[in-house]
């Protein structure tokens, strides 16, 4: 079953005389439960995508469906409303509001969605068990670590179970444990609950922990591979492989 689908993506910028074309036609479906990361070297598009799948940036032409609804060419409130109950965010940058301790922000989005109060802090105490971090719910931002603070944006990315969660470079932030915990976390959570994935990473450790890596370049899809019963190492190589033949990736707009 398809979570998302998308078919003829073009992303264009600039008017006739300044045009830069970053996506070609993408077609692109992730099924519920997967685990895919988006690739590709600095230009080839995969922000840009990641933005317009995520409905963040509007596609130029394609269309975009998420759990069978079409969200191209929505007017933003009833767009807005469909990312409340339907999509997930984790940002490079955490984006936690610092007046709010870790439990506060991760009940945020269920007390706009007026969930239950009974059934938000069911919800909270099971995520902030399996993220590891029950024994900081009371802090602040300020009084936590960078890897505790990005746990806690995935805790408020999953909380209201949403159809698909998109991960902009979660990694980008964190020293090497902090990223290796945090991926793992992000792993189980895929396991235990079937959620549905999709990061943009320009790290190949970061990407081995996916189901799927799709590489990006110039604007279209590239190639792509698939984990199956390969172990995360393995699969880590064939990433590289991929990446040397890419000319490596960089940071992008």
């Amino acid at each position: 079953m398809a979570i998302l689908e998308a078919v003829k993506i073009h992303k264009s910028y600039g008017n006739k005389f300044t045009k830069q074309e970053v996506l070609k036609g993408i077609d692109l479906r992730i099924a519920k439960g997967e685990f895919v990361s988006i690739m590709g070297a600095s230009g080839s598009g995969k922000t840009t995508l990641l933005n317009v799948l995520s409905s963040i940036d509007r596609v130029s032409h394609g269309s975009i469906k998420i759990e069978d609804t079409e969200i191209t060419g929505r007017k933003e409130k009833k767009l807005a409303e469909f990312r409340k109950h339907h999509l997930g965010f984790i940002f490079q940058e955490y984006n936690l509001l610092d007046t709010l301790t870790v439990k506060e922000n991760i009940l945020l989005p269920l007390s706009i969605s007026k969930v239950p109060r009974k059934e938000a802090l069911t919800r909270f105490e099971a995520l902030a068990k399996d993220l590891g971090i029950l024994e900081i719910a009371d802090k602040y931002p300020n009084e936590i670590s960078g890897g505790q603070k990005q746990r806690t944006s995935a805790a408020r990315a999953f909380v209201h179970q949403p159809s698909i969660i998109f991960a902009d470079e979660p990694t980008g932030a964190l020293d090497s444990k902090s990223a290796s915990d945090l991926l793992n976390k992000l792993s189980e959570l895929n396991e235990k609950r079937s959620s549905t994935i999709a990061m943009v990473t320009h790290d190949p450790v970061a990407a081995s922990y996916c189901t799927r890596v799709i590489f990006i370049k110039d604007g279209q899809i590239y190639t792509q591979l698939t984990k199956g019963e390969q172990s995360r190492q393995t699969f880590f190589k064939d990433i590289m492989k991929t990446q040397g033949v890419l000319g490596g990736v960089q940071d992008e707009y």
